[in-house]
């Protein structure tokens, strides 16, 4: 049977695979699992704007209820708001109904625990035990029935804690907000105007199905059209539940996740807010955000792909700053997971802060080319590659040749027959080259 949580809570096709019943069971099972006498009986749920999200908050709250937790409804918000209230709350947990820049027609449901951190796989594993093997009645005859819990402006909280993350005020600074549809259009446009920011919006408009629709963080066309329209000096691209960013300078080029960690680094680092001068991020990202940060003195610790795992080593060193090169930013002065409007907050001040324009500011770092290949080999063999010694052999040969001005990376899918071969250096003819005759040694030693 396939796991029910993925790397990002429990996502499916919203009425058909995310029914309102799982949904029903996962709260009720969540509640079991999570509720203790140490945090108040109480869970905080948001949601963003897609139109299945009403029907899997009424019956996710009639599952915490029914388990004797209270339940507040914190509306649309923002997948951090979420994350920085439930550990405001110390309440039992918080949950998040978003399939972040998917589609209208999936959603996806995400538990953060009472410290406002994503639950661990092992957490995970006994809810889904749970709602597999069912809760008997007597788990939940003995307990009270929850109670609806008024709001009383904690949103208002969370929009002013993002607000005092920084100490500039934006005036003078014209920005362009593509908002995707999504939890953040009334709130990010909220959050620039009161920081003193000329604000111009698009996407602002949901409908229930138009979230994520040629706009936000993965299509960010419009986006580079409205900011040389507008004249603007930089603007910001959010996903669905607005925990990732991605900018885009006056002249309209974006200014992915990479470019944006590797500035928010070096100020941390002149700030001395950056212990070891670390910065953390995934496979992922480009050898070119490496070598800037050796630059500029600064050390790059990479991870599996995945924000949750960035997150754990930043837990685990007590790291400040990590993330990803689609825009998953964490900075854990100020939160617990990804913030797409705190990250815009930080890069608009630092705009504010320098004489360069946004353009000439994300030169720091030069993006190397990249070439993908898929090898297709035996499905059960897709893991021997690192035990296959002519596979290792030409891996070395490669990484020689390269002589540290590029990277290999190997990454078997998680659902197919193939193996992702990656390269990554400085000429783009010879990585296709490269990449193509890897691929068919893994294609004849795995195939």
């Amino acid at each position: 049977m396939t796991r029910l949580f993925g790397t990002d809570g429990v996502r499916g096709i919203a009425n058909k695979e995310l029914t309102a019943t799982l949904a029903f069971q996962l709260a009720q099972s969540g509640a079991a699992i999570l509720s203790n006498n140490k945090h108040q009986s109480l869970v905080l749920i948001g949601k963003d704007t897609r139109q299945s999200c009403d029907m899997l908050e009424a019956a996710l709250s009639a599952g915490f209820l029914s388990m004797g937790v209270s339940v507040m409804r914190l509306g649309v918000i923002p997948t951090p708001g979420v994350a920085w209230l439930t550990r405001s709350t110390d309440a039992t947990c918080g949950v998040m109904i978003s399939a972040s820049h998917n589609p209208a027609n999936y959603n996806g449901i995400k538990f953060f625990s009472h410290d406002g951190y994503k639950l661990p796989d092992e957490v995970e594993d006994k809810i889904e035990a749970m709602v597999m093997e069912g809760i008997s009645g007597k788990d939940t005859s003995e307990k009270s029935i929850g109670t609806w819990i008024e709001e009383h402006g904690l949103v208002k909280g969370y929009l002013e804690h993002v607000k005092q993350s920084i100490d500039v005020d934006l005036s003078g600074i014209k920005i362009v907000l593509d908002t995707a549809n999504g939890a953040a259009y009334e709130m990010a446009p909220s959050l620039f105007a009161s920081l003193g920011a000329e604000v111009h919006v698009i996407h602002n408009h949901p409908d229930g199905l138009n979230i994520n629709k040629q706009c936000g963080s993965t299509h960010t066309e419009d986006l580079q059209r409205k900011m040389l329209e507008t004249k603007s000096h930089i603007g910001f691209a959010f996903d669905g539940d607005a925990d990732r960013l991605i900018a885009v300078d006056e002249t309209g080029q974006v200014v992915d996740g990479d470019r944006v960690m590797a500035l928010l680094a070096i100020r941390l680092k002149k700030q001395n807010k950056l212990p070891e001068n670390t910065l953390v991020t995934t496979v992922m990202s480009n050898l070119g955000l490496e070598l800037a940060m050796k630059e500029a003195g600064c050390r790059l610790v990479r991870t599996k792909v995945g924000d949750r795992y960035v997150l754990e080593e930043m837990v685990k060193n007590n790291y400040t700053l990590g993330g990803e090169q689609s825009g998953h930013i964490i900075m854990s002065e100020h939160g617990t997971t990804g913030d797409g409007m705190l990250t815009a907050v930080q890069l608009a001040a630092l705009l504010k802060e320098s004489t360069e324009s946004m353009s000439v500011l994300a030169k720091v770092m030069t993006s190397y080319p990249q070439v993908l290949v898929n090898a297709k080999v035996q499905n059960q063999r897709k893991y021997n590659y690192q035990q296959d010694p002519v596979i290792c052999d030409a891996i070395r040969q490669l990484e020689k040749k390269m002589s540290g001005k590029g990277r290999v990376l190997i990454r078997p899918s998680g659902t197919e027959a193939l193996v992702r071969v990656m390269l990554e250096g400085e000429n783009q003819q010879e990585l296709d080259s490269m990449a193509r005759h890897l691929a068919k040694i893994m294609e004849k030693q795995l195939g």
